[in-house]
């Protein structure tokens, strides 16, 4: 490796491979469960930091790594990890429904399409890939409709009662 001369070209790698030292780090922290403390200075002398799961921990272990935390450390730390395996949590969720909506979309589009051209005038005509994405299509029109049924009889229940 060579020092990068030019001082915006240099900066911007920095940033890049501090992001990239936090990503590791961050996946160590949820892959081998690890307290883990990083300082670094910029280009520009500014400071960043990482740490897991707090200042106190990481310094603590650092400073006497044979002496037991206290139990407020100890709850901090694990109220720490209870929050970033929520945060993680929710985030797999949510790129879960991501990739579903995107797929979902994908669908709509060609069904889209398919009303368009006019596939169900001649259903014998299409090809397998077609009657595919129109058979996808037909469930999730089947799977929408149900939906809607179900919301308008709940609606009608509650109502009645």
């Amino acid at each position: 490796m060579e020092k990068i001369e030019n001082e915006a070209a240099r900066y911007a790698s920095f940033l890049e491979h501090r992001l990239s030292l936090y990503k590791l780090a961050g996946d160590l922290v949820q892959q081998h469960d690890v307290d883990i403390g990083i300082v670094l200075s910029s280009p520009t002398n500014k400071p960043y930091s990482f740490f897991h799961p707090t200042v106190e921990v990481v310094s603590q272990r650092l400073m006497k790594p044979n002496v037991e935390l206290g139990d407020t450390t100890k709850l901090a730390a694990t109220c720490v990890r209870n929050n970033v395996n929520e945060i993680e949590y929710k985030l797999t969720e949510l790129k879960i429904r991501e990739d579903f909506a995107s797929k979902q979309s994908v669908i709509l589009d060609q069904a889209k399409e398919m009303r368009e051209i006019g596939w169900w005038e001649d259903v014998e005509k299409l090809k397998t890939d077609e009657v595919t994405q129109f058979e996808a299509w037909l469930d999730v029109a089947d799977f929408n409709m149900k939906n809607r049924l179900k919301q308008l009889e709940n609606e009608v229940a509650s109502n009645a009662s």
